[in-house]
Order: structure tokens, then C-alpha cells, then sequence
């Protein structure tokens, strides 16, 4: 292939039928590669750091990863349909420039992924280049810019290769852990505590409702023809499997090895590993994770800042100096953010998990609603980059169930520095996440449904389910 080809052109524009290659089964490996990986670790464990037992916490850990899962692979099967990134689609709901507002908290999800990884992929990369973390985060970021820039084709490149390699390696852990731990006597102890459940669903939901925002950027130039069926299921299991995997890992280490997994993440995992040429591999596989996650996390960084800057501008078409720069904003940022916060990791991420599950999950509840049930599958793709169109420029209607879903969460919401007056009650479990789904999912639903049926209101002008040769056709 010449460099030419492998270098991406499109940003947010709509990818042509002639343009368009892959399987579905891309999915699979783009996101079983994502998750084999050292934070997706550090998340299972986090369900026993703060009080689970292993059994509950595995239990609790698969629930929120098929349940949030499932909720991120629906935005996956939009991508062939379309052919267009995630959060242009928000567009529909919430107005051309309207769509600002989620976006921009999208944009810092990613630069706390971003920063969250560099923190322990820095870790892998000082101890393989011999240098400072400092330097490895450094490092790292930079190499993650570059493979951010070149885009589509060599981000699902990585994740085959990452899919390949991560999982040997943490079959080898595996092994080693089980050598090592009494497994038995972790699954002996199960001891019922809904609260702490409740957070280890919450934890894996949040992972998995996090990718939401972007998952289409990657299955967005599959053919039309593609299956949604197929891209649904292959997208969710290859999520579900490595997330879990990783978080399973996360949970028998956490359980057995307290003290010593808490003070060193890397450290430990590569030690449970082995010593020189296994430990520098192991060194690599966790640097070869984290590079998968977030060039994902820089790529759709730079898809949600050309998003939110094009609806002002009405820009459509992005130069290669302009992609560079966009995605320098994002390394610079989450590179910022990882050096500040290198000192204070786990309590700092899992509270930064929850608070992304407050603002995620009412987007994606009104984003799926409206897709699937209001739009039926159909968008006017010219209209969502005219502030004079079908969409308009704001929809407030929209933009207020989603601060309404936003307020409901907050009750029920559990982190480090907020915790909500009904959580008490609830016996300390944190119920935010699926108020965030429910609320603005039946609230836009009823909203859509009455302006559809309003005396004179005509064929559906507003939401695009009215046939048009603009429309995406049907596969």
C-alpha cells in the first residue's frame, strides 16, 4: 500500500461508498486489542480496592460491561449506516451548533483517557527506554500523536496487532498469577454487599459507556452493506471479552496482592511476570496496550474539536498542517494533565470513571433514542452541516432533557467529592447511571413523539424521517 493510501484524508466529512473496505470482524480486534490493557486492569481492581470481594466484583464487573457494552456497540452499528463520526450525529438531536455542548465534554474525556494512560504507559516506556517517568509519558505521547495523525487505517492496523500480542501476554500473566495465588480461597470468600456491587457494575458500565462518544469514528468506513447486526455483536464481544478479561486480571491481583499492586501497577505485573528479556516484553505489551487506547482517545480528540469548531465555521474538510494541530492541542493537554497527576493515580481515576458516566449517559440514552426510534436509521447527512437546515442551528427542546438527565443522576451519584442525598437511603450504591439512561431516553422519546403527532406539524421535517434523496439510504 503506498504511503499516500495509508495516510487518512476524510475527518468529518462523509466517507464515499468507493472508499469504503473492511469486515465487521475489524471491530472485533480494533476493540478486544483496546482493552487488553493495563488501565481496563487497574478498573477491575479498583472493585476491590474499595471493598468488593473477588466473586461479587467478577459478577458485578461482567454485568456493567454487557450492559454498558451493549449501549456502546448500538453506536458502532450507525457507522456503515452513515459513514460519518460519532458525534456529527448528535448534530440531529441537539442542532449543528447545538451539539457543542456535549462535545465539549466529550473533549475532555479524551484528554483524561489520554492522561490516565500516559500515566502508566509512561511507567512501561521509562523502564524500556531507561529513563525518568517524566520522559516516558513524554515519550509516549508523542509517538501516540503521530500514529493519531496518519488515522483510520493504521489505528485498525495497531489494534489487530495489539489484539494478537496483548493477549498471549496476558495469558502468560495468567498463568503465573494462578502459579502463584490460591484461587480457591479467593472464591470462597464471596460476601454479598450491594453497594460495593453496585460500584463494580458501575465501574465496567462507565469503561464501556465512555467509548460511546466515538465507536463509530472506527466503523464508519465498513461498506453500507455491512451488517448492523454483525457490527453490533462483533463490536460487543470483542469490548466485552477484553475489557473483562483485563478487569478479571485486575481483581485476583488486587485481591491477593493488596499493598504491593496499589504502590507499583506496572511494576508488579511485570514482576509477577518474570525478570530481563520477559520483563522488557512485558514492559512493551503494557506500552503497546495503552498506545491502542489512546490513539483512539487522540483521534476522537481531534474528530470532536473539528466537530464543535466546524458548526461555527461550517468547515467540512480539514488540511494535513490543520490535523496536526488538532491533535497537538490534544497530546499537549493530556500529556499536561498525566505529569500533574502522575502522584495521585487510582483514587483520581476511578472518580474521573464516574463522573464521565454522569455526563455520557444521557447523551447517549437521547443519541440512541432518537436514532433508532425516532429517526428510524435515517439523518439528512447534507443538513447536519447547515445551521439553516432540517436540524437547525439549536435544539433546545433537546439540549434541556439533557441537562434534565444530567440533574437527575446527581441524587443518586457517588465519587470522592460529590456524594448525593439519596444514597444513603440506597444503602450507599450508586444507581446515577441508570437514572442517566431512563430519564432522558423516555423524556426525548415523549418530546419527539408529541411534535410528531402535533396538529399540523406535516411529515417529520425536523427529525428526518421523512424519505428525501438526502437522507442515508437503507442498506
Amino acid at each position: 500500500m503506498a504511503a499516500e493510501d495509508l495516510v487518512e484524508r476524510r475527518s468529518i466529512d462523509v466517507v464515499p461508498d468507493d472508499e469504503r473496505h473492511g469486515t465487521a470482524f475489524s471491530q472485533f480486534t480494533l476493540w478486544l486489542g483496546a482493552n487488553l490493557q493495563i488501565t481496563a486492569v487497574v478498573t477491575g481492581a479498583l472493585a476491590v480496592v474499595f471493598g468488593g470481594d473477588v466473586v461479587w466484583s467478577l459478577v458485578g464487573l461482567v454485568v456493567g460491561n454487557l450492559l454498558g457494552g451493549a449501549v456502546m456497540a448500538l453506536h458502532s452499528a450507525q457507522g456503515p449506516r452513515l459513514g460519518l463520526p460519532q458525534m456529527i450525529q448528535s448534530r440531529a438531536q441537539f442542532g449543528v451548533k447545538g451539539a457543542v455542548v456535549p462535545l465539549l465534554l466529550v473533549i475532555l474525556m479524551y484528554v483524561g483517557f489520554f492522561a490516565s494512560g500516559s500515566v502508566l504507559a509512561g511507567q512501561a516506556t521509562a523502564r524500556l527506554t531507561h529513563t525518568d517517568d517524566t520522559t516516558g509519558i513524554i515519550v509516549f505521547a508523542v509517538v501516540t500523536a503521530v500514529m493519531a495523525a496518519v488515522g483510520y487505517r493504521v489505528i485498525h492496523a495497531l489494534g489487530r496487532v495489539a489484539s494478537v500480542i496483548c493477549a498471549l501476554a496476558f495469558v502468560y500473566l495468567g498463568i503465573r498469577l494462578v502459579e502463584r495465588v490460591d484461587v480457591g480461597a479467593l472464591l470462597s470468600d464471596a460476601h454479598f454487599d450491594l453497594p460495593v456491587f453496585l460500584l463494580a457494575v458501575s465501574l465496567s458500565a462507565s469503561w464501556q459507556l465512555a467509548f460511546g462518544p466515538y465507536v463509530a469514528d472506527y466503523s464508519r468506513y465498513l461498506p453500507r452493506t455491512t451488517s448492523g447486526r454483525a457490527t453490533f455483536w462483533w463490536t460487543l464481544s470483542g469490548s466485552a471479552l477484553g475489557s473483562q478479561w483485563s478487569m478479571t486480571f485486575g481483581v485476583l491481583v488486587a485481591a491477593s496482592a493488596g499493598d504491593a499492586f496499589l504502590a507499583n501497577q506496572v511494576g508488579y505485573v511485570v514482576g509477577l511476570g518474570g525478570t530481563g528479556l520477559v520483563a522488557s516484553f512485558l514492559y512493551f505489551v503494557i506500552a503497546l496496550g495503552k498506545l491502542t487506547i489512546n490513539v483512539l482517545n487522540t483521534y476522537g480528540g481531534f474528530m470532536s474539536m473539528v466537530t464543535s469548531i466546524s458548526g461555527f465555521r461550517g468547515q467540512r474538510v480539514l488540511g494535513p498542517r490543520g490535523r496536526a494541530a488538532y491533535i497537538a492541542v490534544i497530546m499537549l493537554a493530556g500529556t499536561a494533565v498525566a505529569l500533574l497527576g502522575k502522584d495521585s493515580f487510582l483514587t483520581s481515576f476511578k472518580d474521573f470513571l464516574l463522573f464521565l458516566l454522569t455526563f455520557f449517559t444521557p447523551w447517549s440514552a437521547i443519541n440512541l433514542v432518537d436514532y433508532y426510534l425516532i429517526s428510524r436509521e435515517r439523518y439528512d447527512i447534507p443538513a447536519l452541516f447547515d445551521p439553516h437546515g432540517r436540524y437547525g442551528a439549536w435544539r433546545w427542546d433537546a439540549l434541556v432533557v439533557y441537562g434534565v438527565g444530567l440533574l437527575a443522576q446527581l441524587p443518586f451519584l457517588v465519587t470522592h467529592f460529590y456524594t448525593g442525598p439519596l444514597v444513603a437511603p440506597l444503602g450507599g450504591a450508586d444507581l446515577s447511571w441508570i437514572v442517566g439512561l431512563v430519564v432522558p431516553a423516555v423524556l426525548y422519546w415523549a418530546l419527539a413523539r408529541r411534535d410528531a403527532v402535533a396538529p399540523g406539524a406535516g411529515p417529520r421535517t425536523e427529525r428526518g424521517v421523512t424519505p428525501s434523496a438526502k437522507e442515508a439510504p437503507a442498506p
